[in-house]
């Protein structure tokens, strides 16, 4: 049985906890963690058969040798501050925030520690078969993302740009550019435009649009290779808990879980 220790006790995190201590993993929860301490001891206290410990550190988790799996589902800033610690120590990484792995802070750790660095399909399918026609070549990725204003009017992005979603009554085109843009324009929201560029290895056009006729998040994207075109369309239902938060997102890092606890 694998040793986890979880940083970030939202919505995520707390499927992922309940999922081991419903023995969905072969794994023990032996830390949490959250910046928000409180939250972290609620999610503990929750678990009916896990008695995880409450980490104050990351080098508490990093020095542990009984840890052998570390899930971020936290921030992409947890990523830049944790990853190479946690790394260096030998742990392997389950990262939510996948967009935290374009970033050029992080991008040399990616290099080093590929192997260990995992990153579930999150709130897409088709990732698989994206990889494989990287094996020939991708031309291009594209990705268009629709969400209700009200889903996208709390981001930084759009409260930079000073944009008023409140009246939209017409799909209206609030980002396009890269995934590197993207997931710095969008860093709770668009990891999945990091995760078709870590999958695919081409550049990745990102559209996001506010879309007052769709109430769940919808994603879309083709990618184009010699070896064929790949298309693929998502309608994710949002966390009962999070609605901010995809259901599938958090059940695809379950599964990862699953995976990595009973094949090694």
């Amino acid at each position: 049985m694998r040793g986890v220790a979880l940083i970030g006790c939202g919505a995520i995190g707390s499927v992922i906890a309940k999922a081991i201590d419903e023995g969905q993993v072969n794994a023990v929860i032996l830390y949490v963690m959250d910046v928000d301490e409180s939250r972290a001891e609620r999610l503990a206290t929750s678990l009916k058969n896990q008695k995880p410990t409450i980490a104050t550190s990351v080098e508490e988790i990093a020095n542990d040798p009984r840890v052998d799996i570390v899930v971020e589902a936290a921030s992409q800033e947890a990523v830049i501050q944790y990853a190479e610690a946690l790394l260096a120590a030998g742990k392997e990484l389950v990262v939510m925030s996948v967009g935290a792995l374009l970033r050029p802070e992080v991008r040399p750790l990616l290099a080093k520690y590929k192997s260990r660095i995992h990153v579930p399909s999150g709130a897409l399918g088709g990732l698989d078969a994206l990889k494989a026609l990287s094996l020939v070549g991708i031309e291009s990725v594209e990705l268009v993302t629709h969400k209700h204003p009200s889903k996208l009017a709390d981001e930084p992005y759009v409260r930079q740009k000073g944009l008023n979603l409140e009246g939209v009554r017409e799909p209206l085109v609030v980002f396009e550019g890269t995934a590197e843009e993207a997931v710095r324009a969008f860093p709770r929201t668009l990891n999945i435009a990091a995760s078709l560029a870590l999958a695919s290895g081409a550049t990745v056009k990102v559209k996001i649009v506010a879309d007052p006729a769709v109430h769940n998040n919808v994603h879309e994207f083709v990618a184009r290779s010699r070896a064929g075109t790949l298309y693929v369309k998502v309608e994710n239902l949002p966390h009962p808990e999070n609605p901010k938060t995809s259901y599938l997102a958090a059940l695809s890092a379950v599964e990862l879980l699953r995976s990595l606890c009973t094949t090694r």
